[in-house]
This record gives structure tokens, sequence and C-alpha cells, in this order.
């Protein structure tokens, strides 16, 4: 077998293949010539191997699948062997956010609230739906946009609705401070009280000092 030297023997593409007689010789010479960037071809039947130089050598799986396809699916690559490739990462998609929305709509009877909630549901992205009847709020859960939800009620309940902001809400409860809730009132007494004490009657006290006198 004649050996390459230099950056030759760098652009060289080795198959490992059964080669029985000059017959198989001729068909694997037949099959790579057409191939592209094939330059030459050696076939070294001693050692049942496949010399392929050229260009060809960047892709050297081009040359293992033609000689499967036309001469023999039992050839084996011996160099290049190619990289692996890097599997591809999947984008994570990020889950839709579930998001609650209140709906300012007027209710009127049993009727209407069925009917809400049937049409509702079927909106895409629409986890629940949940009526407050007494206050005329419509209470949706889901990953559908605020806007959206609003045009779609107009158009399939024929209704008037308008989204409640509960950022207020939180708005006020943090200026209220301890969730709305006043502060209690302590009130300090003397030293030999206790808090919240009943004080003694001290008005004709000769204790106090401004207590009212008897002439």
């Amino acid at each position: 077998m004649r050996r390459h030297q230099g950056g030759e023997s760098n652009k060289t593409v080795v198959v490992k293949a059964l080669i029985h007689c000059d017959g198989c010789s001729d068909k694997i010479s037949r099959c790579l010539s057409s191939l592209e960037g094939v330059e030459s071809i050696e076939i070294d039947r001693e050692n049942n191997k496949v010399i392929v130089k050229g260009e060809v050598f960047k892709d050297p799986l081009k040359v293992l699948e033609r000689l499967k396809k036309k001469f023999s699916k039992n050839v084996e690559l011996i160099s290049p062997i190619p990289k692996p490739e890097k599997p591809k990462e999947e984008e994570k998609k990020k889950e839709p956010e579930i998001i609650t929305v209140m709906l300012k709509m007027y209710i009127y009877c049993d009727g209407c609230e069925n009917d809400i909630k049937r049409i509702i549901r079927k909106m895409e992205g629409v986890v629940s739906v949940e009526l407050d009847k007494e206050n005329s709020q419509v209470i949706v859960k889901g990953t559908m946009e605020k806007d959206k939800l609003v045009a779609y009620v107009k158009k399939r309940l024929k209704k008037h609705a308008d989204i409640i902001e509960q950022e207020d809400d939180d708005k006020e409860e943090n200026e209220n401070g301890d969730n709305g809730q006043e502060p209690e009132h302590t009130c300090s007494c003397p030293p030999q009280y206790p808090a919240q004490c009943i004080y003694p009657n001290q008005t004709f006290s000769d204790e106090n000092p401004f207590a009212c006198s008897i002439m």
C-alpha cells in the first residue's frame, strides 16, 4: 500500500470493507469514481481497506453511504472519524402565567349566570370562571389577555364588561398598614397603678395637690 506524505495524508478517507476478488475491487472503484470530490481510489485487498483521496475527506460519510448503498452494507469508516454533532438544546418554553381578571358585569338571573360561565369557559386559555351575583362580578382565571377577554365577552355575550383593577386595593392596604387594621391605643398610667386600671376617686384626697378642699 502506498504511503501518503505531508498534507496529502490528511486528505484521505479510509474505509474497511470485505474485498474478496478483483470483481469487488472494480465494483468499489466504479461506485466511488463518480462521487464528487474524489481524486483517486486505492484498494488494499490484503487489509480489506479502501483509501480515497480528495476533497471528499471533508465529508467522509458520503464515501461510507455510497459504499453501503452500491457495494455492501458491511463497511466501516476508519478515518477520519467525524465529530459527533451536538444535540440542539430545545428552547425551554416558558409556561404562561395564570392570572386572575375581575370583570364588572350585570347578572340579572340564573340564565345569565349559566350563559356567562358556559361561554367564557370556551375561550382559549380560560381555566376557571366564578360569579359573584350580589356584587355583579365575574372572576376569570387563566392565561388569556385581559383586553381579549373583554372583547370576547362583548362579542359572544353582547354584554358590557369592565376590568376591575386589583392594584388599588393593595395600595390602600399598604397605606393603612397591617392590612387596614386600626392601631391599638394604650394608655400610660402612673407607676403606682397598673396599665388599664380604674383610678380611685381622688377629688377629696390629701395626696392629690390639685384636689378640692372643703373650707
